[in-house]
């Protein structure tokens, strides 16, 4: 692929294009919060274009833009692509970003930090569900037991070799299968019509 030199140029909203064949959505809820997250944080993530004006990625940015009634948004001219590699790239860019995963550990520590220090969560993107149950994973459980302790012995022992327990047709034995006579016991001293387990 050839080299190139991105530079960021500044163009009017109404003179961009969406891209008629996008497969990706937005709904109402996600264009809040995207306009949501270009309040608090600025227009960050510039809109890629193409020689012609039209959207190869920023769809869910142009609609929060026109919701914020912004005029001129951040764009990247991506000069160079096919037809082809336009029309896959405008897939690529939103289904390699949907897999990456989360560090769960490390994400509950940066919530709970962002939490303590009165940050509006809802800007992140998630639900408030999603929230809580993130941040209740490990609350109610941890201090309360030592993970070390194991449970103590108890002294009476319910059974010994030689011992046979029926439970309907099945008997269990504790003992040696290698042995003839502890076989002999478990099957009652003669053929047994049920299952011998040992």
């Amino acid at each position: 692929m050839k080299k190139q030199t991105l530079a960021i140029a500044y163009m009017g909203v109404d003179g961009l294009i969406p891209y008629a064949r996008n497969s990706r959505t937005h709904s109402a809820d996600q264009v809040a919060q995207i306009a949501a997250s270009i309040k608090e944080f600025g227009f960050t993530n510039p809109v890629l274009i193409d020689e012609d004006g039209g959207i190869i990625a920023g769809h869910g940015r142009i609609l929060a833009a026109r919701k914020l009634r912004m005029d001129l948004v951040p764009t990247i001219l991506l000069e160079g692509l096919t037809e082809t590699q336009r029309r896959a790239y405008v897939i690529a860019d939103n289904k390699l970003a949907l897999n990456a995963g989360w560090d769960d550990d490390m994400l509950r520590v940066e919530l709970e930090s962002l939490r303590d220090a009165d940050f509006d969560m809802t800007l992140l993107g998630f639900g408030d569900q999603e929230l809580a149950d993130m941040l209740a994973a490990d609350e109610g459980t941890e201090g309360l037991t030592d993970p070390d302790d194991a449970p103590a012995v108890e002294d009476a022992v319910a059974s010994k070799p030689g011992d046979v327990w029926v439970m309907g047709k099945h008997r269990v034995m504790c003992g040696d299968s290698t042995s003839a006579d502890a076989v002999i016991t478990l099957c009652g001293g003669g053929v047994f019509g049920g299952h011998a387990h040992h």
